[in-house]
């Protein structure tokens, strides 16, 4: 317990500040996250860590969860559960006249800004709407936080770990019974 309250929350703390960052950058925390996974369950240093952590813990990869804390903003900003400075780093293609007619306006998409430089793509408001925009639709139009959470971590999981089978709409048939 004391492994998880300390090392796993200080990781996932800030961890949408690492969008957009190199592997190698990652790849630094993802071996914070190991070494925390060994230690939970009492592993050696030589056990391989990806059964342990994801059938064991069920932790996604650090890029995914980085994935998940984007798409959680985005979610409780359109939903009126964010703060308004986040809140108003999200347009929806709706709401822009010149691209109210487009497919991406109906299927829930948000304009993502462009930047000259490729440190601007760790800002939020770049990181954000790209991430969001990269969901399938059927967990962007989920109504209740709960579903949408255990939903994105579904599809999440399955791109972290894409030797399970995972269908979005299984998933998301079985939330409504």
């Amino acid at each position: 317990m004391v492994v998880n309250s300390l090392v796993v929350s200080k990781v996932d703390c800030c961890n949408s500040l690492l969008a957009a960052c190199t592997q190698q950058q990652t790849d630094k925390v993802q071996r914070v996250l190991n070494c925390a996974a060994r230690v939970i369950l009492g592993g050696s240093k030589y056990d391989h860590v990806t059964p342990l952590i994801r059938d064991d813990l069920h932790w996604l990869r650090v890029p995914e969860r980085i994935t998940f804390k984007l798409c959680l903003l985005v979610y409780k900003a359109l939903h009126g559960l964010a703060p308004v400075y986040i809140k108003s780093m999200r347009v929806p293609v709706s709401l822009s006249t010149a691209r109210s007619s487009l497919r991406s306006a109906s299927r829930g998409h948000l304009i993502v800004p462009r930047t000259r430089l490729e440190f601007g793509k760790r800002a939020f408001a770049f990181a954000g709407p790209a991430a969001w925009n990269s969901l399938p639709d059927i967990i962007r139009s989920t109504e209740s936080i709960n579903t949408f959470k255990r939903l994105l971590k579904s599809f999440l999981f399955s791109v972290s770990y894409p030797d399970l089978s995972f269908s979005v709409t299984a998933c998301y048939t079985s939330s409504l019974y």
